[in-house]
């Protein structure tokens, strides 16, 4: 596959998620993102103002996420906290399902669970995280169908904090599963150029990854 740097980095969310990030390190990510032109970065919500301060005119995202990363906290909770990380200048939210109950068949939890992240985030694109490694495919289809239902704009394979991250086979299942209609994000474990290019031939529209820097630079100018 043929695909420029500029390009690749139109498609990426410079991510770092360590609780142990410092301030620094979160300076360092958003003058990353500046200089590679990425779509955004992904980080804490605690950090946000930071990096819209930071990315001012820019034209580089600031992407939040919500319920990180086990993804069992209320959906009153999670709605009042993508409300907040949208007013703080967020420009995308990425929430972690209900776990828990989806591998219960509790659908209709989970299906209330994403609508209230939706439509707390005013407009704002919302990434629905199913965390493959814990599903079934019959458990990631239906996650992605419950996404698609009350108006999410991308489904996210993980967080990156769980027991296993991006593969070729759920970004294609997720794919084949919303079709054109919902973007599909590619996150954990992506660490080379091969990694991403894999991902965006299975289907991935987006990738997320904390090593942009190393994919980029192996990509061509």
């Amino acid at each position: 596959m043929d695909i420029h740097r500029k390009e690749l980095a139109s498609m990426i969310d410079h991510t770092l998620l360590d609780p142990t990030a410092t301030r620094e390190r979160i300076e360092k990510l958003c003058e990353e993102a500046r200089a590679y032109n990425v779509h955004a970065v992904c980080l804490n919500p605690n950090w946000v103002p930071l990096a819209v301060s930071s990315l001012q005119a820019s034209g580089v995202k600031v992407c939040s996420t919500v319920g990180f990363p086990l993804g069992a906290s209320l959906p009153e909770v999670k709605a009042f906290e993508a409300k907040a990380v949208v007013g703080l200048g967020a420009a995308e939210v990425d929430m972690v399902i209900n776990i828990g109950a989806l591998k219960s068949q509790d659908l209709a939890t989970v299906r209330n669970d994403i609508m209230q992240v939706v439509n707390s985030s005013g407009g704002s694109p919302v990434k629905v995280i199913i965390e493959t490694a814990y599903l079934t495919d019959q458990e990631k289809v239906l996650a992605c169908r419950l996404a698609e239902e009350v108006g999410a704009t991308f489904v996210k394979t993980s967080t990156g904090f769980g027991a296993g991250g991006a593969t070729v086979s759920d970004v294609s299942l997720m794919r084949k599963t919303v079709g054109n209609r919902l973007g599909v994000k590619a996150s954990g474990g992506i660490r080379t150029l091969r990694d991403a290019l894999e991902m965006i031939e299975a289907g991935a529209t987006r990738i997320g990854t904390s090593r942009t820097v190393q994919i980029l630079k192996e990509c061509p100018a």
